[in-house]
């Protein structure tokens, strides 16, 4: 019931804002949110055309003047060469983690907890732009670049992982699990035009932490200090799971990032969003009914609906016996198969707060994979305190407003 009500509610009305959020308990209950007020911002520049006085005519004076131009013009111009030497001009600031304690600038590549706000609120105000794309939201694509980005962590010679944005360069672009988030990728590119200071490995992990919250799904403690790294840390093709395999192939990859079998379940209920793709990974269809809101439905799928072998020319998956429009991996089976995994995937389909409170958790640890801890400590000089972040949804920030 909850599932075919959130289906038919625009993504915002879904957004998490507590206890007013859209949630299915194991008793079937829903609370809904109150209809939000419309959103308007403006975005056109202030300011005006400042007017000059007519020529003296006193060429001492103007000659005088031209040369102070010129002097002024050849200062600022050194000024521009040493930032530009010093790389801390215009467009050098991506890979930079310094500043000083409670002086956070976004110009030396770390920005205050509103800075970092306006990026996930450029991010949300995007997520629906194309209703043309999947079920009409980029908020699935983005969950899964951030965790394939984070995902190819290994941590026994801790290579990989998000601390480098390495899916920028072809070599690990084109590894087939990877194939279809070109599209993710671009979705981001205008927003880090607007903000330049914010390195792609940031940009990408926090994209992930807006698509889950704006979905619907529980709060992501995220903090930046990741920095971009060159085409030669791209990671080996085979480090993220294969959908055909079964419970000891999840284990081998997920273990590899130092993950245990609760946060293997937890994360993996993740695929309540978005839907796989002929023309990417040769799998089709939907995990859930409602595949763009976060729920425990996914987990409820698994054990309440029938599954059987899908007939096609495709690969091994599985369709639900009630509608055959929904599908299920053979990954995703083994959470049912396997005893460990079963009992955690069991208090996940039976209390969604539960699961919710796993996943924030598991979700958190995968973004800060291989990012080494001094780029969070200086992030932590940065900015008093050095607290991870917990951003606010659109949702909450509308119900604030409309408050005041």
């Amino acid at each position: 019931m909850a599932s075919a009500i959130r289906a038919t509610m625009p993504m915002r009305m879904r957004a998490n804002v507590g206890t007013t959020a859209i949630r299915r308990t194991a008793g079937s209950q829903v609370r809904m949110s109150a209809p939000k007020p419309c959103r308007a911002y403006s975005t056109s520049p202030q300011g005006g055309n400042s007017g000059g006085s007519p020529a003296s005519g006193n060429n001492v004076i103007i000659g005088v003047g031209v040369l102070a131009a010129a002097g002024l013009g050849f200062y600022f111009y050194n000024q521009e060469g040493k930032k530009d030497i010093l790389g801390v001009g215009a467009g050098r600031a991506e890979n930079k983690l310094t500043g000083s304690k409670g002086k956070a600038n976004p110009a030396n590549g770390i920005g205050s907890f509103q800075d970092y706000q306006q990026v996930y609120n450029d991010i949300a105000d995007r997520l629906e732009h194309n209703p043309e794309y999947d079920d009409g939201s980029y908020g699935p694509v983005l969950v899964r670049l951030a965790w394939h980005a984070s995902g190819t962590y290994n941590k026994e010679d801790k290579s990989g992982g998000s601390n480098g944005a390495t899916m920028r360069f072809a070599p690990e672009a084109n590894h087939g699990a990877n194939a279809g988030l070109l599209a993710a990728r671009d979705f981001l590119e205008p927003i880090h035009a607007k903000h330049p200071w914010i390195t792609y490995s940031d940009l990408w992990t926090l994209g992930g932490v807006a698509a889950v919250q704006e979905m619907g799904g529980p709060k992501i403690s995220w903090r930046p200090g990741r920095s971009d790294k060159e085409q030669e840390h791209c990671t080996p093709d085979g480090r993220l799971p294969d959908g055909d395999k079964g419970s000891d192939h999840i284990r081998f990859i997920f273990y590899r990032m130092g993950f245990n079998d609760q946060e293997i379940v937890a994360l993996s209920g993740a695929h309540a969003l978005g839907r796989c793709h002929t023309d990417r990974s040769g799998f089709e269809g939907p995990w859930t009914h409602s595949p763009i809101s976060f729920t425990n439905e996914y987990y409820n799928l698994l054990f309440n609906e029938k599954w059987s072998f899908r007939k096609w020319g495709g690969p091994k998956q599985y369709q639900d016996k009630s509608t055959g429009g929904l599908m299920m991996l053979t990954t995703d089976m083994a959470l049912v198969q396997d005893s460990s995994f079963r009992k955690y995937a069991n208090q996940y389909a039976e209390s969604e707060d539960k699961f919710f409170e796993d996943f924030s958790k598991a979700y958190a640890k995968l973004l800060e994979l291989g990012v080494p801890e001094e780029n969070f400590k200086k992030f932590e000089t940065a900015l008093d305190g050095g607290r991870p972040f917990q951003f606010k949804s659109t949702a909450e920030q509308e119900i604030e407003q409309s408050k005041k």
